[in-house]
């Protein structure tokens, strides 16, 4: 199971958004992971992810992301907006051959496109049933749209809805505040290109 598979919002929105995550398994391949996972950092950086992190330390937008890296540990993170930025990282992952897990979220027909483009079969796919219960209590969708972004559930409603008042008085650009909001998200799944596009609408509302 992984967190990143409670994003919601439309398939336009989402086709640009796919967090990828490496991770040991402890018993089986932990030693020696520390290195791997830097490897797998490195790697992702050489495809300009929006943003990078791991829940340990935080992301790119609180840490450099040479610290990051350097400190990798336990699970990775890197978010890209493209499927041509997935595809390429995939396949360099497949020639560097790391040895650990890979996890592409993301519409399923497209994380599976960017499999076969890089040359790469499928092993498992996980769905999200979504949210069950008193629906009515969580907050507008449009603003789920953002705060499911942060798996671990960092990013609250109430500084999504501050940012867009920011954002319609003008105290805020819409990139600015996607970033404060990225900050708060540990360990760098969360997506500020799409954010700010959605904080965007929000506030032309």
């Amino acid at each position: 199971m992984t967190h990143t598979l409670h994003r919601r919002g439309s398939a336009e929105s989402l086709s640009n958004d796919f967090p990828m995550l490496s991770i040991r398994a402890v018993g089986f391949n932990d030693e020696g992971s520390d290195e791997k996972l830097q490897k797998f950092m490195r790697i992702a950086m050489h495809h300009k992810p929006v943003n990078i992190g791991a829940v340990s330390l935080g992301n790119m937008f609180s840490h450099e992301p040479e610290e990051i890296i350097s400190k990798a540990h336990g699970v990775m993170h890197a978010v890209f907006d493209n499927p041509q930025a997935v595809i390429a990282c995939l396949r360099e992952l497949k020639s560097a051959d790391v040895g650990m897990s890979v996890v592409v979220s993301g519409i399923l027909d497209e994380v599976n496109k960017c499999c076969k483009d890089a040359g790469l079969k499928r092993h498992t796919v996980e769905f999200s049933l979504g949210v069950w219960g008193e629906t009515d209590r969580l907050p507008p969708e449009e603003v789920l749209e953002v705060t499911t972004m942060c798996g671990h559930g960092l990013v609250s409603a109430s500084l999504v809805t501050n940012m867009v008042e920011q954002i319609r008085s003008g105290a805020r650009t819409a990139e600015d505040a996607a970033k404060e909001l990225a900050r708060q998200c540990t360990c760098g799944v969360f997506n500020p290109i799409r954010t700010a596009k959605l904080l965007s609408a929000m506030a032309a509302a």
